[in-house]
């Protein structure tokens, strides 16, 4: 006997949403979803069996959920502890001397704090790199977001301590891939090129074969990180990473700032997606990606905010802007990073990046993981076009609604699945006990 499987139905009415159509980027119309994904979407109103529930979509601008597709969630622990101050001194006296106090409520704290902050801005995936990943998975699946989850390794250690945290990695990734009803996905990431020596590197590219994942990791971030993988390997770091077999693996790399055009190269050539986080970047003078090249070359580039230690917000809204913007300055190009693009940056080409194949544009077949700004605002008149509004004049505050897998998880810019009131308090106290130790 057939159990009868009931389907949850509703539509929405009246609302303008952006669409993957290049000639007409917005439509007035309808959307109907049905159960975790988008059954239609069109300017026509379809016809439908049986009471559907009808959302008014008034005044709402619908856009697909943003894609942060670099970042480290705890690190909003220690937001606004160490600023305007160079990569590497951040990173040694500030960072890491912190981060080494961390326990696994820090993590789940902190990363709670940045799991509030990123639904209530619009980003219904993100990509997290960390310690005690398994609180990261667990907020994840409690939240309702989606993430590409890993666990980060730095390497300068002793070789019994480097097999632990190998098998660590491995360990949470094949438990965890595919949980939270296939919200979660894993990679495996060693930190850096600069962190990590090449036969541990090696080792991971092992692992991400042996289980069939793609790798993730920090690559030509700065200058002076180019030059010590010269002086130390003979190489930069991409031609470093293909020798060790990184790129044998679907991979994403972060940061990517400074590149020769043969580098841009052999990431295209071996379809090596790229991260990039102007806000980050720019704050602790990293330089400027070569962006508008990467893409000519054919190269996947997405956003992400990496740390709010290093941005200070996790707000996906300001990278698209600064995408826009940043690369139209540094090129003398208007035309460099048009609207359309940035957009297309922060939503369709993060879900490339992170190799989803059902999210991160408005379509029938796809996810439901969308939001909706709130267009009746003096930022957004007159409404002469949604999609440059969205990148010139909007911010994360702008978010009315956010819906994961056909489920609201924020209404009216109150998060449904979350005690915010809780997180702020425990992460105040997380900081201080960190402080204390």
């Amino acid at each position: 006997m057939t159990e009868n499987k009931t389907t949850n139905k509703w539509i929405i009415a009246n609302g303008s949403f952006a669409v993957p159509d290049q000639d007409k980027p917005v439509i007035r119309g309808y959307m109907v979803i049905e159960d975790d994904r988008i059954a239609y979407i069109g300017e026509e109103k379809p016809e439908l069996e049986g009471d559907v529930p009808v959302f008014d979509g008034t005044h709402l601008f619908f856009m697909p959920g943003l894609v942060n597709t670099h970042g480290h969630a705890a690190m909003s622990l220690l937001r606004g502890y160490g600023d305007d101050l160079a990569l590497q001194i951040w990173l040694q006296e500030k960072m890491w001397p912190m981060e080494a106090k961390f326990t696994s409520s820090d993590v789940y704290w902190g990363t709670s704090l940045s799991v509030l902050e990123m639904l209530k801005g619009g980003t219904t995936t993100f990509l997290d790199m960390y310690d005690h990943m398994d609180q990261v998975a667990k907020v994840t699946e409690e939240s309702g977001i989606r993430a590409s989850l890993m666990r980060g390794v730095i390497g300068l250690c002793s070789e019994e301590l480097q097999r632990h945290k190998l098998n660590e990695a491995i360990q949470f990734a094949r438990d965890w891939n595919g949980k939270a009803n296939g919200r979660i996905t894993t990679m495996i990431s060693p930190h850096a090129p600069y962190t990590c020596p090449p036969d541990y590197i090696e080792k991971f590219v092992q692992a991400a074969h042996d289980m069939d994942l793609p790798m993730h990791t920090h690559m030509s971030e700065t200058m002076a990180e180019v030059e010590q993988n010269v002086k130390e390997y003979g190489l930069r770091p991409v031609a470093h990473l293909e020798k060790l077999g990184v790129f044998s693996r679907p991979s994403l790399v972060a940061h990517a700032v400074h590149l020769t055009d043969e580098e841009i190269g052999i990431l295209a050539s071996n379809n090596v997606a790229v991260s990039h986080n102007p806000g980050s970047n720019l704050k602790l003078a990293s330089g400027v990606a070569r962006v508008t090249d990467l893409l000519k070359a054919g190269v996947t580039v997405s956003l992400g905010t990496d740390g709010a230690a290093s941005n200070n917000n996790l707000d996906m809204f300001e990278e698209m802007r600064l995408a826009a913007l940043i690369h139209k300055g540094v090129s003398g190009d208007p035309t460099a990073i048009p609207a359309y693009e940035a957009l297309k940056m922060g939503t369709i080409y993060g879900a490339e990046s992170l190799f989803l194949k059902d999210v991160g544009t408005l379509a029938p077949g796809m996810k439901a993981d969308f939001i909706a700004l709130n267009t009746d605002q003096a930022h957004f008149i007159p409404h002469t076009d949604l999609i440059s509004h969205a990148i010139y004049s909007a911010c994360g505050k702008d978010v009315e609604h956010v819906w994961v897998d056909g489920k609201q998880v924020v209404k009216h810019g109150a998060c449904l699945t979350m005690d915010e009131e809780r997180i702020r308090r425990e992460a105040q106290a997380a900081f201080e006990g960190l402080l204390a130790r």
